[in-house]
């Protein structure tokens, strides 16, 4: 029970706000990583995934959760920090997993021509994020950028539907970056 009931923001409006920023600037900046504090979910998600769920999803943000993330533990984290419902994967708003538990991708919504803001924000938990390996370029990055991914043949395919597309928040440990559909995507 502690478990469900701990763990979340010990201060709220501060921390959100702090965390808020973080992920805004993960957005504006792809490819450049940040570092995040104050959520303490049960395992085996990461603290940056936490934030992020705390941050971004509240009682009208459905949420789908994949493969280990699926378990009794967070949904119970979950329905008491941001009461978030928990839904099928083509009705998600958000979604977290690591990269395999995502898969296919395929089956999250990617907007639709007149609206292409009714998507699906990926929360894709990684075993490592660091700033090399595939190269980034696109709208806020001033030249490129280097970021490590688990692939770069479905980004580049999210890419090729710009202004469709679902939008990635990657996380590992304390750490988070952000792949925005508009991002180009390249082999390292």
């Amino acid at each position: 029970m502690n478990a469900i009931l701990g763990g979340g923001f010990a201060q709220p409006p501060i921390q959100s706000a702090q965390a808020f920023r973080a992920l805004l600037e993960a957005m504006a900046r792809p490819g450049r990583i940040y570092s995040v504090d104050g959520a303490h979910p049960p395992a085996p998600i990461s603290i940056a995934a936490g934030v992020a769920l705390l941050t971004l999803t509240d009682s009208t943000t459905p949420l789908h959760l994949a493969g280990a993330a699926d378990n009794e533990a967070l949904r119970g984290w979950i329905g008491f920090h941001t009461g978030a419902p928990l839904v099928a994967a083509d009705r998600a708003q958000f979604a977290l997993g690591t990269w395999d538990a995502l898969q296919p991708v395929g089956r999250f919504r990617i907007g639709e021509p007149s609206y292409p803001d009714r998507s699906a924000t990926l929360i894709v938990e990684l075993p490592l994020l660091r700033g090399q390996g595939a190269r980034l370029t696109g709208p806020g990055i001033q030249s490129d950028a280097r970021l490590s991914l688990p692939e770069t043949a479905a980004f580049r395919a999210n890419r090729a539907l710009f202004p469709l597309g679902f939008d990635c928040i990657l996380t590992c440990g304390d750490q988070l970056a952000a792949l925005p559909r508009s991002t180009n995507v390249e082999d390292a």
